[in-house]
Protein backbone atom coordinates (compact mmCIF):
# COMPACT_ATOMS: atom_id res chain seq x y z
CA UNK A 1 0.00 0.00 0.00
CA UNK A 2 1.03 3.25 -0.77
CA UNK A 3 0.92 6.75 1.74
CA UNK A 4 -2.18 7.19 0.64
CA UNK A 5 -3.49 3.53 1.13
CA UNK A 6 -4.48 2.51 -2.28
CA UNK A 7 -2.59 -0.04 -4.52
CA UNK A 8 0.01 1.63 -6.84
CA UNK A 9 -0.25 0.60 -10.47
CA UNK A 10 2.43 1.25 -13.06
CA UNK A 11 -0.12 4.60 -14.24
CA UNK A 12 0.15 5.86 -10.72
CA UNK A 13 4.23 5.47 -10.99
CA UNK A 14 3.87 7.06 -14.36
CA UNK A 15 1.65 9.77 -13.27
CA UNK A 16 4.33 10.68 -10.44
CA UNK A 17 6.98 11.29 -12.50
CA UNK A 18 5.81 13.21 -15.05
CA UNK A 19 3.99 15.70 -12.63
CA UNK A 20 0.37 14.56 -12.65
CA UNK A 21 0.28 13.56 -9.35
CA UNK A 22 1.73 15.57 -6.19
CA UNK A 23 4.70 14.35 -4.47
CA UNK A 24 4.26 11.81 -1.66
CA UNK A 25 3.45 12.90 1.56
CA UNK A 26 5.89 12.82 4.27
CA UNK A 27 6.47 9.92 6.56
CA UNK A 28 8.02 10.14 10.31
CA UNK A 29 7.56 11.98 12.88
CA UNK A 30 7.64 15.41 11.34
CA UNK A 31 4.55 14.03 9.03
CA UNK A 32 2.85 12.63 11.65
CA UNK A 33 2.92 16.26 13.63
CA UNK A 34 2.41 17.84 10.58
CA UNK A 35 -0.69 15.90 10.28
CA UNK A 36 -2.11 16.39 13.17
CA UNK A 37 -1.66 20.10 12.60
CA UNK A 38 -3.94 20.28 9.60
CA UNK A 39 -6.19 17.91 11.65
CA UNK A 40 -6.57 20.55 14.45
CA UNK A 41 -7.23 23.30 12.09
CA UNK A 42 -9.03 21.58 9.64
CA UNK A 43 -11.77 20.56 12.53
CA UNK A 44 -11.00 24.55 13.99
CA UNK A 45 -12.40 25.21 11.06
CA UNK A 46 -15.52 23.49 10.61
CA UNK A 47 -16.84 23.24 13.87
CA UNK A 48 -15.85 26.99 14.64
CA UNK A 49 -13.87 27.06 17.56
CA UNK A 50 -14.13 29.05 20.61
CA UNK A 51 -15.76 31.82 18.82
CA UNK A 52 -18.60 29.43 17.26
CA UNK A 53 -18.86 27.64 20.93
CA UNK A 54 -19.98 31.06 21.94
CA UNK A 55 -22.06 31.80 19.47
CA UNK A 56 -23.65 28.64 20.28
CA UNK A 57 -24.24 28.39 24.21
CA UNK A 58 -24.88 32.13 24.68
CA UNK A 59 -28.47 32.86 23.56
CA UNK A 60 -29.81 29.53 25.44
CA UNK A 61 -28.03 30.61 28.22
CA UNK A 62 -29.18 34.54 28.39
CA UNK A 63 -32.49 33.02 28.04
CA UNK A 64 -33.16 30.91 30.62
CA UNK A 65 -30.88 33.33 32.90
CA UNK A 66 -33.61 35.82 32.28
CA UNK A 67 -36.49 33.26 32.95
CA UNK A 68 -34.91 31.94 35.92
CA UNK A 69 -35.63 35.73 37.16
CA UNK A 70 -38.26 36.85 35.93
CA UNK A 71 -40.64 34.09 34.24
CA UNK A 72 -41.13 36.30 31.50
CA UNK A 73 -41.19 34.37 28.09
CA UNK A 74 -41.11 37.65 25.89
CA UNK A 75 -38.65 38.97 27.22
CA UNK A 76 -36.01 36.01 27.71
CA UNK A 77 -37.51 34.72 23.83
CA UNK A 78 -36.16 38.35 22.15
CA UNK A 79 -33.38 38.86 24.57
CA UNK A 80 -31.74 35.59 22.67
CA UNK A 81 -32.87 36.22 19.70
CA UNK A 82 -31.11 39.91 19.72
CA UNK A 83 -27.93 38.58 20.88
CA UNK A 84 -27.88 36.23 18.62
CA UNK A 85 -28.45 39.27 15.90
CA UNK A 86 -25.82 41.40 17.24
CA UNK A 87 -23.33 38.19 16.97
CA UNK A 88 -24.42 37.70 13.22
CA UNK A 89 -23.66 41.05 12.58
CA UNK A 90 -20.53 41.57 14.33
CA UNK A 91 -19.22 38.92 12.11
CA UNK A 92 -20.71 40.67 9.13
CA UNK A 93 -19.11 43.34 9.53
CA UNK A 94 -15.77 41.88 10.32
CA UNK A 95 -16.30 40.01 7.19
CA UNK A 96 -15.70 36.45 8.91
CA UNK A 97 -17.37 33.40 8.15
CA UNK A 98 -20.85 33.64 9.28
CA UNK A 99 -22.19 30.14 8.92
CA UNK A 100 -22.22 29.66 12.51
CA UNK A 101 -23.79 32.96 13.48
CA UNK A 102 -26.62 32.05 11.25
CA UNK A 103 -26.87 28.91 12.21
CA UNK A 104 -27.41 30.20 15.59
CA UNK A 105 -30.02 32.76 14.74
CA UNK A 106 -31.77 30.03 12.55
CA UNK A 107 -32.00 28.08 16.13
CA UNK A 108 -32.88 30.98 18.14
CA UNK A 109 -35.89 31.65 16.12
CA UNK A 110 -37.28 28.17 15.63
CA UNK A 111 -37.19 28.42 19.41
CA UNK A 112 -39.16 31.78 19.75
CA UNK A 113 -41.45 30.78 16.93
CA UNK A 114 -42.23 27.65 18.88
CA UNK A 115 -42.53 28.85 22.15
CA UNK A 116 -44.48 32.10 21.24
CA UNK A 117 -47.32 30.05 19.40
CA UNK A 118 -47.74 27.03 22.09
CA UNK A 119 -46.80 29.63 25.31
CA UNK A 120 -45.03 27.33 26.95
CA UNK A 121 -41.29 28.12 27.46
CA UNK A 122 -39.76 25.04 27.08
CA UNK A 123 -40.61 24.46 23.19
CA UNK A 124 -38.19 27.28 23.05
CA UNK A 125 -35.62 24.19 23.49
CA UNK A 126 -37.93 21.78 21.49
CA UNK A 127 -36.10 22.38 18.19
CA UNK A 128 -32.87 22.18 18.82
CA UNK A 129 -33.17 18.72 20.62
CA UNK A 130 -35.43 17.63 17.46
CA UNK A 131 -32.15 18.88 15.25
CA UNK A 132 -29.88 16.90 17.56
CA UNK A 133 -31.82 14.17 17.78
CA UNK A 134 -32.28 14.04 13.74
CA UNK A 135 -28.35 14.83 13.58
CA UNK A 136 -27.25 11.66 15.49
CA UNK A 137 -29.62 9.52 12.71
CA UNK A 138 -27.52 11.04 10.42
CA UNK A 139 -24.69 10.18 11.91
CA UNK A 140 -25.60 6.50 12.09
CA UNK A 141 -27.67 6.24 9.06
CA UNK A 142 -24.69 7.80 6.72
CA UNK A 143 -22.11 5.20 8.30
CA UNK A 144 -24.38 2.18 7.67
CA UNK A 145 -24.38 3.55 4.28
CA UNK A 146 -20.81 3.33 3.25
CA UNK A 147 -20.81 7.16 3.62
CA UNK A 148 -20.28 8.73 6.88
CA UNK A 149 -21.26 12.07 7.69
CA UNK A 150 -18.43 13.51 9.40
CA UNK A 151 -16.17 12.63 6.00
CA UNK A 152 -18.66 14.16 3.99
CA UNK A 153 -18.27 17.41 6.26
CA UNK A 154 -14.56 17.47 6.51
CA UNK A 155 -13.95 16.13 2.97
CA UNK A 156 -13.96 20.07 1.17
CA UNK A 157 -12.11 21.06 4.31
CA UNK A 158 -9.11 18.61 4.05
CA UNK A 159 -9.22 18.92 0.35
CA UNK A 160 -9.91 15.65 -0.39
CA UNK A 161 -13.44 15.77 -1.15
CA UNK A 162 -15.18 12.52 -1.49
CA UNK A 163 -11.74 11.03 -2.59
CA UNK A 164 -11.71 8.93 0.84
CA UNK A 165 -14.78 6.83 -0.30
CA UNK A 166 -12.96 5.40 -3.32
CA UNK A 167 -9.16 5.53 -2.73
CA UNK A 168 -8.33 5.92 0.82
CA UNK A 169 -10.16 2.89 3.20
CA UNK A 170 -8.33 4.08 5.78
CA UNK A 171 -9.65 7.66 6.17
CA UNK A 172 -12.65 6.09 4.97
CA UNK A 173 -12.62 3.95 8.37
CA UNK A 174 -11.72 6.64 10.39
CA UNK A 175 -14.29 9.01 9.02
CA UNK A 176 -16.65 5.71 10.23
CA UNK A 177 -15.54 5.73 14.00
CA UNK A 178 -15.68 9.23 14.14
CA UNK A 179 -19.48 9.36 12.73
CA UNK A 180 -20.52 6.39 15.31
CA UNK A 181 -19.08 8.55 17.93
CA UNK A 182 -20.88 11.68 17.32
CA UNK A 183 -24.24 9.67 16.97
CA UNK A 184 -23.76 7.77 20.10
CA UNK A 185 -22.84 11.03 22.08
CA UNK A 186 -25.54 12.94 20.82
CA UNK A 187 -28.29 9.91 21.27
CA UNK A 188 -26.63 9.72 24.60
CA UNK A 189 -27.36 13.53 24.94
CA UNK A 190 -30.87 13.46 23.86
CA UNK A 191 -31.50 10.61 26.17
CA UNK A 192 -30.53 12.86 29.14
CA UNK A 193 -32.89 15.98 27.61
CA UNK A 194 -36.44 14.66 26.59
CA UNK A 195 -37.20 13.00 29.93
CA UNK A 196 -36.57 16.24 31.22
CA UNK A 197 -38.67 17.96 28.54
CA UNK A 198 -41.97 15.95 29.82
CA UNK A 199 -40.69 16.28 33.52
CA UNK A 200 -38.83 19.08 34.49
CA UNK A 201 -39.34 22.72 34.88
CA UNK A 202 -38.21 25.17 32.22
CA UNK A 203 -35.44 26.07 33.98
CA UNK A 204 -34.13 22.82 35.31
CA UNK A 205 -34.75 21.88 31.35
CA UNK A 206 -32.94 25.00 30.60
CA UNK A 207 -29.66 24.13 32.57
CA UNK A 208 -28.93 21.14 32.35
CA UNK A 209 -29.22 21.93 28.64
CA UNK A 210 -26.51 24.48 28.67
CA UNK A 211 -24.72 22.67 31.00
CA UNK A 212 -24.49 19.62 28.11
CA UNK A 213 -23.82 22.16 25.00
CA UNK A 214 -20.16 22.31 25.21
CA UNK A 215 -18.81 18.60 27.07
CA UNK A 216 -20.50 16.03 24.61
CA UNK A 217 -19.46 18.46 21.57
CA UNK A 218 -15.56 18.51 23.16
CA UNK A 219 -15.98 15.14 23.30
CA UNK A 220 -16.71 14.31 19.92
CA UNK A 221 -13.99 16.61 18.20
CA UNK A 222 -11.63 15.02 20.23
CA UNK A 223 -12.74 11.60 19.58
CA UNK A 224 -12.33 12.47 16.02
CA UNK A 225 -8.92 14.47 16.39
CA UNK A 226 -7.54 11.30 17.52
CA UNK A 227 -9.31 8.94 14.41
CA UNK A 228 -8.34 11.17 11.76
CA UNK A 229 -4.56 11.66 13.66
CA UNK A 230 -3.70 8.44 12.83
CA UNK A 231 -5.43 7.63 9.76
CA UNK A 232 -3.92 8.24 6.36
CA UNK A 233 -3.07 11.67 5.16
CA UNK A 234 -5.84 13.16 2.95
CA UNK A 235 -5.22 12.72 -0.98
CA UNK A 236 -5.24 16.50 -2.04
CA UNK A 237 -7.80 15.89 -5.04
CA UNK A 238 -7.53 20.05 -6.11
CA UNK A 239 -3.68 19.59 -6.18
CA UNK A 240 -4.12 16.58 -8.44
CA UNK A 241 -6.49 18.28 -10.60
CA UNK A 242 -3.61 21.43 -10.62
CA UNK A 243 -1.46 19.09 -11.78
CA UNK A 244 -3.30 17.32 -14.49
CA UNK A 245 -4.43 20.63 -15.79
CA UNK A 246 -0.73 21.94 -15.80
CA UNK A 247 0.81 18.70 -17.29
CA UNK A 248 -1.68 19.08 -20.30
CA UNK A 249 -0.80 22.21 -21.09
CA UNK A 250 3.04 21.34 -20.77
CA UNK A 251 2.02 18.49 -23.47
CA UNK A 252 0.01 20.97 -25.75
CA UNK A 253 3.59 23.40 -25.68
CA UNK A 254 5.53 20.36 -26.44
CA UNK A 255 3.21 19.15 -29.59
CA UNK A 256 2.80 22.87 -30.63
CA UNK A 257 6.84 23.12 -30.29
CA UNK A 258 6.93 20.20 -32.41
CA UNK A 259 4.90 21.59 -34.79
CA UNK A 260 6.43 24.53 -35.34
CA UNK A 261 9.07 23.50 -37.96
CA UNK A 262 6.92 21.04 -39.73
CA UNK A 263 4.44 23.86 -40.43
CA UNK A 264 7.47 26.32 -41.48
CA UNK A 265 8.83 23.58 -43.87
CA UNK A 266 5.44 22.90 -45.47
CA UNK A 267 4.71 26.81 -45.90
CA UNK A 268 8.32 26.92 -47.39
CA UNK A 269 7.34 24.04 -49.66
CA UNK A 270 4.07 25.89 -50.54
CA UNK A 271 6.08 29.27 -51.79
CA UNK A 272 8.77 27.18 -53.36
CA UNK A 273 5.44 25.73 -55.96
CA UNK A 274 4.04 28.45 -55.93
CA UNK A 275 6.70 30.54 -57.59
CA UNK A 276 7.71 27.91 -59.81
CA UNK A 277 4.27 27.57 -61.15
CA UNK A 278 4.42 31.12 -61.85
CA UNK A 279 7.92 31.27 -63.45
CA UNK A 280 6.71 28.02 -65.90
CA UNK A 281 3.15 30.28 -67.54
CA UNK A 282 3.55 31.28 -70.49
CA UNK A 283 3.25 35.02 -71.45
CA UNK A 284 -0.12 36.33 -71.54
CA UNK A 285 -1.61 33.70 -69.41
CA UNK A 286 -1.32 31.07 -72.35
CA UNK A 287 -3.37 32.98 -74.87
CA UNK A 288 -2.75 32.87 -78.39
CA UNK A 289 -2.39 36.06 -81.04
CA UNK A 290 -4.27 36.03 -84.20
Amino acid sequence: MTSYDRPTTDADADSRHDGSAPPPTQTGADGAADGRQVTEAALFEAFGGVRGMVETVLPGLLFVAIFTVNKDLHVSAIAALAVSLVMAAVRLIRRDTVKHAFSGVFGVAFGVVFAMMTGNAKDFYLPGMLYTLGLALAYIITTLAGAPLIGLILGPVFKENLSWRTRNPGRKKAYAKASWAWGLILLAKCAILFPLYWWADTTQLGWVLIALKIPPFLLAVYLTWVFLAKAPPPIDVFAEMEAKEKAEQEAEERRRTEREPLDRVADDLYKDAVAEAATERPPGGGRHRR
